[in-house]
């Protein structure tokens, strides 16, 4: 009797089409980002070394302002930790949220190929200035604590959580504005307009609890105040930022993301041709 032949198994049809659509998606954002990349850090003189010295900068002028008018901060005795602990996770926000609404004015060209999708374009953008702001956030803040020498013990799961939800808030806000902005590009206006106080009110240059309880109410539903405490909290032992509600950062995320994702799947294509 002769031997049995192995058993091969066919593979099945929808795998085979899952890999054949997520192996060009792939190379398709890798190209963007590589693009992206080359364009904005590649032509310019320092490269990378601007996207360092652009938050230090800020964190600098704050730090020598603040300490002109006080004494100390209002947590530990470094203006330029302070100031880092807030500003760090708001800038991370900022630059997604304002890349990722501006993804498609910035790849619009390469979208009439068949082989990138508006989606390559927000993915690639999310994940480059993502990484960069890790990056950035995690460089400067270790470099100012050892400058500092405030010998501060860092809890790093408030710090990894302040990240993730600056990230996500980021992308939500981000994907919902290029929405808005390629169906109404007078929105791009407003918003810029609206936004300009959030600086003040996300908690950069005080603590939610030094406020008047009146503004505390107010403050509360800024998402940016929850992330700030919630950094604070594991750079401070002391500090217990019991205010912060994750998860309440988390929906207001998801909702954007998820109304961003509904709008740019249904009028992509007249965004596109706008």
């Amino acid at each position: 009797m002769p031997p049995a032949m192995p058993e091969t198994r066919t593979p099945q049809p929808g795998r085979l089409r899952r890999v054949n659509r997520s192996l060009p998606a792939f190379r398709a954002i890798l190209a963007l980002i590589l693009r992206e990349m080359s364009t904005r850090y590649g032509r310019s003189p320092g490269g990378y070394a601007w996207a360092l010295l652009e938050p230090l900068g800020g964190i600098l002028i704050l730090s020598f302002g603040f300490s002109l008018l006080l004494r100390t901060p209002s947590l530990g005795n470094s203006f330029l930790l302070f100031y880092a602990s807030g500003y760090l996770p708001f800038t991370l926000y900022q630059d997604l949220s304002n890349k990722i609404a501006r993804s498609i004015g910035f790849s619009r060209a390469l979208l009439y190929y068949p082989a990138v999708t508006w989606l390559d374009a927000v993915l690639a953008r999310f994940v480059l200035n993502a990484l960069t702001g890790i990056l950035v956030t995690y460089v400067l803040l270790f470099a100012i604590l050892a400058a500092a020498d405030t010998r501060v013990t860092v809890d790093m799961g408030p710090v990894i959580a302040a990240i993730g939800m600056s990230m996500i808030l980021g992308l939500g806000v981000g994907m919902l504005n290029c929405a808005l902005m390629g169906l109404f590009p007078v929105w791009e206006t407003v918003w810029s307009i609206a936004m300009r106080p959030l600086f003040i009110v996300s908690g950069v240059f005080f603590l939610y609890e030094d406020m008047p309880a009146n503004v505390q109410a107010i403050l509360y539903w800024v998402p940016l105040i929850h992330i700030t405490g919630e950094m604070r909290s594991g750079i401070y032992p002391s500090y217990a930022a019991d205010y912060v509600s994750l998860a309440y950062v988390a929906a207001i995320a998801l909702i954007c993301l998820v109304m961003g994702l509904i709008l740019m799947g249904r009028y992509h294509r007249t965004i596109l041709n706008a």
